[in-house]
C-alpha cells in the first residue's frame, strides 16, 4: 500500500521555505471544482530569500535542477500554507516550467526534472507525474527557474 503524500513527506525528511507572498494582483492557490491552480512559483531558499541565475551563464544544469526542486518545495508549502491538507491532492495535472537562461541553452527539460522528480517521489509515478513543458525565457528578480502547476483533488 503506498504511502500518503503527507507520510512520504515525513519519510523523505522535506523541509519547506515559507510561501511567498504575492507580489502582484493575483491569488497563489486558486481551486476550482475538482482541481487546484498554483501560480507560478520562484524558488525561494529556507530563509525566505530568493535563488538567483541565469542558466548557461552563472548556473549549471545540475544547480538549475536543485533551483527546480527548490520551487517544488516552494509551491509544497504555498499549497500547505492556502489550501492546507496535502492528502487531499489527488495528482500533479500540468506544470509549466519556465528557465530563466541564455539563448543558445537547451537543456530546459534536464533542469526541469527537479521538480518532476520531487512530485514522483512524494506522489509514485501514476499520481506524481502529469503533462509538462519546458520553456527558456526571462524571469522575473533574476529567479533561474519559475513554475506554474495544475493539480486534481479528491472528490
Amino acid at each position: 500500500m503506498r504511502l500518503k503524500p503527507s507520510e512520504r513527506i515525513k519519510e523523505l525528511g522535506l523541509i519547506f521555505p515559507p510561501a511567498p507572498k504575492p507580489k502582484g494582483v493575483y491569488k497563489p492557490i486558486l481551486v476550482v471544482d475538482n482541481f487546484l491552480y498554483v501560480s507560478g512559483h520562484g524558488p525561494v531558499n529556507n530563509d525566505g530569500s530568493l535563488m538567483q541565475g541565469r542558466l548557461g551563464y552563472n548556473v549549471s544544469i545540475e544547480e538549475g535542477y536543485q533551483a527546480a526542486r527548490q520551487v517544488g518545495l516552494t509551491v509544497l508549502s504555498s499549497i500547505l500554507t492556502h489550501f492546507g491538507d496535502i492528502d487531499k491532492v489527488k495528482r500533479v495535472v500540468k506544470i509549466l516550467g519556465m528557465v530563466n537562461c541564455d539563448k543558445e541553452f537547451s537543456n530546459q527539460p534536464a533542469v526541469m526534472n527537479g521538480f518532476s522528480d520531487l512530485f514522483l517521489d512524494i506522489f509514485g509515478h501514476d499520481n506524481g507525474v502529469g503533462v509538462r513543458s519546458a520553456v527558456g525565457m526571462m524571469l522575473p528578480d533574476g529567479i533561474p527557474v519559475e513554475v506554474e502547476a495544475m493539480f486534481e483533488l479528491h472528490k
